[in-house]
């Protein structure tokens, strides 16, 4: 898979994706640790985690799914959703874009971006400010199957973004000025389901400030 890691000449100027390892991560909700073979795992029913320093908004996960966790959280919407998911332009809990691959009820990449102006903690914005994006493109991923490893990827030029599930470009499209103001690390979500993964991103741009790592319920 590390042909995987290439994509020089796209528009944000990066060229190479390396592993991030477990420090690097601002964990806000959940857990995650590291395996003796050195891939890191979660278990907890939901977690979240963006990069501690800022890079360009392209991310991949090469995860294996576990199975479900052992307890479950149902979504802010009631919903029993088992997913993983990628963070951009995470600039806080209350304003960033998912790229997300559902394991079930549905097998479907989705992407949302969520939205609050002036606000920037979890007890402002809970779970409103969601919006839906449509693709201009998109294929079926293939089914995400317990102990079979599988890659997701997502990349953000300007306001187009493409997200690929294995290989297959399962969403492109423009997300307009819905992001424009947005700005901030890439990261990742799970729900309800247990995973043990490699998380790659591009180097840290210089001169750009971190998060401030704090917990937090959720986003």
């Amino acid at each position: 898979m590390a042909g995987l890691l290439v994509f020089a000449g796209r528009g944000n100027g990066a060229e190479m994706l390396k592993p991030v390892a477990l420090p690097e991560f601002c964990v806000t909700n959940g857990e995650i640790h590291a395996n003796s073979d050195g891939r890191l795992q979660i278990d907890s029913a939901s977690s979240r985690a963006v990069l501690k320093a800022q890079t360009d908004p392209v991310a991949e996960i090469r995860f294996t799914y576990l199975g479900p966790s052992a307890q479950s959280k149902p979504l802010a919407s009631g919903e029993m959703r088992r997913q993983i998911g990628i963070k951009l332009k995470a600039a806080n809990t209350c304003n960033l874009i998912y790229a997300t691959w559902h394991i079930e009820p549905d097998s479907r990449v989705a992407v949302s971006v969520k939205r609050n102006p002036g606000m920037s903690e979890h007890a402002q914005c809970h779970a409103g400010g969601y919006v839906n994006m449509k693709p201009s493109g998109a294929a079926a991923p293939p089914g995400i199957v317990a102990g079979q490893p599988h890659v997701l990827r997502a990349e953000l030029r300007g306001a187009a973004l493409i997200v690929s599930a294995d290989g297959v470009e399962a969403w492109r499209g423009d997300l307009g000025g819905a992001i424009a103001s947005l700005d901030g690390p890439v990261g990742l979500r799970t729900d309800n389901a247990r995973f043990a993964f490699d998380f790659l991103a591009g180097p840290a741009k210089p001169g750009v400030v971190g998060v401030h790592c704090e917990p937090t319920p959720g986003d």
